[in-house]
């Protein structure tokens, strides 16, 4: 395709890079327009780690987006230079054998997907820095890992800059959809062939009539720690684990290449206004998120809290993943919560395979809410690529 086709993007978090990634690649001449640094001390995709596993409740469609993700992030990783996911497998935990667990290993099953279940002495035995206490159903699976979140955000900023992608520091006060136009606090304006407003929690303010309410920003707290010295070196071949139940879920990512051990609440508040309140987390919403980790670490009180913190996703209420048309010439992607990450190069080849061929925009938003299976040719970018 000819780079006469322009494109700009508001949000350099990972939905908006990916997609510039997938669009320069495409032959588009691609601004992006982002209101702080790159990355985003602020932004929604801009942290330490995120998760990459196939286990996902009931919902098939997003179970079977991972294997083409992981494609994907192969992709990105050639150009790189580096990989920047570390495979650590997955251990999920529950009371019972009901609800997302349940749901998760019936449809990974059905899938064919290789899962080990386990009961609660041989999670204590196999992994000595968990407790059996309260441990109704586990299963195990040896693919997942930790992908590098902030390391990744930098090194596709880089990449897309290598591609000609221009990104400019400016704050956008308006969008105007229908002429695929961007108004700045300056007052001046951005406009290209095609838009794609990628603004994680800030969209919904941006976007009212397309976005709010179903769409609306959501305060996450996490905490980090500093295991045991005798539990430590255990921590560094753990998976991670899933404790996902509705009344209390967390999530624990092992401390992998030189970060630190992060327990992040699943439950989304679905409230807080990313613009204007602290970062910190108070002590109140630290020990919240520790009481449900303190039943399922072995000698919690010998773990040192090292720092808590807040972040802002971006959650749809059904928490399916929003990317539509809002004109002919305008995309919106939003409502990734925590999950969307691990997709991101893979929705933003997509994106950029439908903008190229109109005939596909149909397919893309089901797909992308994980509720259809990708169009013929939707996945075109991703033909020889080995997962």
């Amino acid at each position: 395709m000819s780079s006469s086709r322009t494109a700009l993007i508001l949000g350099a978090g990972i939905m908006g890079l990916s997609a510039a990634w997938g669009l320069a690649r495409q032959g588009f001449a691609v601004r992006i327009v982002e209101q702080d640094e790159v990355p985003n001390p602020r932004g929604a995709s801009v942290d330490r780690h995120r998760l990459i596993r196939h286990a996902y409740g009931g919902q098939a469609g997003y179970m079977r987006m991972v294997d083409p993700a992981y494609a994907a992030w192969d992709m990105l990783w050639r150009e790189l230079g580096e990989v920047l996911h570390i495979p650590t497998g997955v251990l999920a935990v529950s009371g019972g054998t009901k609800g997302w667990l349940g749901e998760s290993r019936a449809t990974l099953a059905g899938d064919g997907h290789a899962v080990t279940d386990l009961t609660a002495e041989q999670v204590a035995a196999r992994f000595p820095i968990f407790t059996e206490a309260g441990i109704g159903a586990a299963f195990h699976m040896e693919a997942g890992g930790v992908l590098l979140a902030d390391r990744i955000v930098a090194g596709l900023a880089r990449a897309c800059t290598a591609r000609g992608v221009v990104i400019e520091r400016a704050r956008a006060a308006a969008v105007d959809p229908a002429r695929a136009t961007l108004r700045l606090n300056d007052g001046s304006e951005r406009s290209a062939d095609l838009l794609v407003i990628a603004a994680g929690p800030w969209a919904p303010r941006l976007l009212p009539a397309a976005l709010a309410p179903r769409v609306v920003a959501s305060r996450q707290v996490l905490v980090l720690l500093e295991p045991p010295a005798q539990h430590r070196e255990t921590w560094t071949r753990a998976p991670m684990l899933l404790d996902l139940a509705e009344d209390g879920g967390f999530y624990a990512v092992p401390p992998v290449a030189d970060t630190p051990l992060k327990i992040g609440d699943h439950r989304f508040s679905r409230s807080g206004d990313a613009e204007a309140d602290p970062r910190d987390a108070t002590a109140a919403e630290a020990e919240e998120i520790l009481a449900f980790a303190r039943p399922r670490l072995r000698d919690m009180a010998g773990y040192r809290i090292l720092g808590a913190r807040a972040c802002y996703y971006d959650v749809e209420d059904a928490e399916r993943f929003v990317i539509e048309p809002l004109s002919p010439r305008c995309l919106v992607m939003s409502g990734f919560t925590g999950h969307g990450f691990k997709f991101g190069p893979l929705l933003g080849l997509a994106l950029a395979t439908a903008a190229s061929n109109p005939a596909l925009l149909p397919a893309l938003t089901p797909w992308a809410a994980g509720q259809a299976a990708p169009a013929p040719g939707l996945l075109a970018a991703l033909e020889g690529v080995s997962a």
